[in-house]
């Protein structure tokens, strides 16, 4: 979404109960800082797997899995034991992710919640980079999603797996207008 009049390039600030989120717009392009500090970053992978696995808390758990082709994978089959793996108290959500190409991958997601695969997930996307830049040396990743957009992750990673200025960017259009039905409204401010 370009706003009619703003500058091509913008910085926001939002603070909100003691977190920070720093926005950033470039053209057609949004970028968010994702949480960093304390607890957030990569993790052991709680479990065995048959691939090369990586594990990460941004807010919520993200399981990754590097697979020759992720379009072979059969998502629906394969991440429903993952998700729920009893290693994982509360489930995690399962990404697989396959490397194209020296910081390019693709990368299709299976979110808990919505107990299906999604078009694109913000978190596993940046959880997944984190993971290959820790992997492989490369700190800027190019995720081709299953939406058929490019979500790119810039970040930088310390050797304990903690991340710094993690930024996830990718393209941005509306897609509707909500309009809260006035009751709801009235819950949440009492």
């Amino acid at each position: 979404m370009v706003i009619p009049g703003a500058p091509s390039e913008a910085e926001i600030r939002v603070s909100s109960n003691g977190e920070e989120i720093l926005l950033r717009r470039s053209d057609d392009h949004i970028g968010i800082r994702m949480p960093e500090g304390e607890g957030f970053g990569l993790r052991a992978v709680p479990m065995a797997t048959t691939s090369p696995a990586g594990f990460g808390w941004i807010g919520n758990p993200q399981l990754v899995l590097r697979v020759p082709s992720v379009s072979a994978v059969d998502l629906p089959v394969f991440a429903p034991p993952l998700r729920h793996h009893a290693a994982l108290q509360g489930g995690t959500n399962v990404n697989v992710v396959e490397v194209l190409a020296p910081g390019e991958a693709r990368i299709r997601s299976w979110e808990r919640g919505v107990e299906g695969e999604t078009l694109c997930c913000g978190t596993g996307c940046a959880v997944a980079a984190a993971w290959l830049a820790s992997t492989e040396g490369i700190t800027t990743w190019q995720l081709h999603t299953a939406s058929g957009e490019v979500v790119t992750v810039k970040l930088e990673l310390d050797a304990k797996g903690a991340w710094r200025n993690l930024w996830l960017s990718g393209p941005v259009r509306r897609l509707g207008v909500v309009h809260p039905d006035p009751a709801l409204l009235q819950r949440l401010r009492s």
